[in-house]
């Protein structure tokens, strides 16, 4: 299953990702992946969250982000939860190849059975309408 965050920016997105990562920590029996541009969540999550930065992985469109993804969720079996903060600034603001990407990891969170999760900063009438086929907004 995939989650959006949407919203402009200041609207709280992050802190909402933060305690969703933070929840599911608490409630998962499996590891809980959080992948974001930089590392400014440190200390934000729980140190039992793994927290990775896309800049080190050289990820920079939305091609690398699905690569990266499916392999977290094809190399680990105890995966349950994969958070992604600042999505269009890991894969950029084309909201067409957004929604290209969503609709093929849809097959793949579906695959592994693993909750993906996204912030996307921007209004939710940018976002193409196909992608709320594939993903559902909390």
């Amino acid at each position: 299953m995939i989650s959006l965050i949407i919203g402009k920016k200041g609207s709280g997105k992050t802190k909402h990702l933060v305690e969703l990562v933070n929840a599911a920590v608490d409630a998962s029996k499996g590891h809980v992946v959080c992948v974001e541009k930089g590392l400014k969540l440190t200390y934000d999550l729980t140190h039992k969250a793994r927290l990775v930065d896309s800049d080190e992985y050289v990820i920079n469109n939305y091609q690398a982000l699905f690569g990266f993804l499916a392999g977290m969720c094809a190399g680990d079996y105890d995966l349950t939860d994969l958070f992604v903060d600042a999505t269009l600034r890991i894969g950029g603001r084309d909201y067409e190849a957004f929604a290209d990407f969503i609709e093929k990891l849809s097959g793949v969170a579906a695959l592994s059975g693993v909750h993906i999760t996204f912030t996307v900063s921007c209004d939710p009438s940018d976002l193409p309408e196909r992608v709320f086929g594939f993903a559902e907004r909390i």
